[in-house]
């Protein structure tokens, strides 16, 4: 299947994440859109964890994400699980390079570091005296298995911060590095969900030492064009993975009634068509967030392989 790009610029190649892992899971019966989230799916069904990272790969990824988005105490204590974090976190990380070792080696993982409480909620992160010492522990169970750290789908400067100065910790003299993802608003476009502009976020992140700058889990003309916002003023490689989702309710929690609906529009070539306006606009990374399926990244692959020929 191929593809028409929607610009004709011909820019820097694409370094191709993964898509989403915990609405694959729930595609495929292995987990639920409450309570645990994909952190259940390690304990109850971790082949099908293991299968979707093969998949991703099978499909072109050159980076896939640890399973660890919702290993973290204020989602496992619903379980009474929430001492286990750092244990669980572990145990995504071995998976995912089980997915390794069993394709390709030189397929890198990132580790998955996220909001500690809900996401796309500026007004309900975490303080650095609670957060900071959770951040160095999850960092820490992850060092042994991955390639880069992936702070994401940050909601605000100062939550970003807080993650990377834990990571960072953690690391210590260890050269492992840092890839920050905000995620944005769809109005006003360039900025972040707390209001703040990419323009401030991007700046304040590479002066704290993020090594790449994404924005992620929002759509893809939002993500176009905070990339085409930044790219030229920063000199991080800068990208983003867009979900599959209508406008996210700014009272949205993970267990609440309020339901984020589908965006049907958003398809195999729709994304691909998308990934490549964002690439004209300065985009090195790119991939997909919730929603975005193994058939998405394949499409992006054939097209960018296409390209090649």
């Amino acid at each position: 299947m191929s593809y028409r790009s929607a610009n004709s610029n011909q820019s820097a190649p694409l370094t191709l994440l993964d898509g989403a892992m915990g609405t694959e899971l729930i595609e495929r019966g292995a987990s639920t859109h409450d309570g645990l989230w994909s952190a259940g799916a390690l304990l109850d069904a971790p082949e099908a964890v293991l299968d979707i990272h093969v998949d991703y790969i099978k499909s072109g990824a050159q980076i896939i994400t640890t399973n660890t988005y919702s290993t973290i105490p204020s989602y496992l204590e619903k379980a009474g699980l929430a001492s286990r974090y750092e244990e669980l976190a572990r145990k995504a990380g071995s998976i995912a390079k089980q997915a390794v070792d069993k394709t390709s080696s030189h397929i890198k993982i990132a580790a998955s570091i996220p909001p500690l409480d809900e996401s796309y909620r500026p007004d309900l992160v975490q303080s650095p005296e609670e957060s900071f010492p959770v951040y160095v522990k999850l960092a820490t169970a992850l060092i042994p298995f991955v390639d880069y750290f992936l702070c994401e789908t940050m909601s605000s400067i100062q939550e970003a911060e807080i993650t990377l100065r834990g990571v960072k910790t953690a690391l210590g003299k260890k050269k492992v590095p840092i890839w920050v993802s905000f995620t944005l608003t769809e109005e006003p476009e360039g900025c972040l969900r707390s209001g703040e502009s990419v323009e401030l976020a991007v700046s304040r992140a590479e002066e704290q030492g993020a090594q790449a700058v994404l924005f992620n889990c929002t759509s893809p003309e939002s993500i176009e064009y905070a990339v085409g916002a930044v790219a030229d003023k920063t000199n991080l490689p800068v990208g983003g993975y867009p979900n599959r989702f209508s406008e996210v309710p700014t009272d949205w929690t993970l267990d609440n009634d309020l339901v984020i609906k589908r965006n049907e529009q958003l398809n195999e070539s729709t994304f691909v068509d998308g990934a490549l306006r964002c690439r004209a606009k300065g985009a090195t990374i790119y991939g997909g967030c919730c929603g975005i399926r193994p058939s998405f990244i394949r499409a992006l692959g054939e097209n960018l392989r296409t390209e090649n020929v």
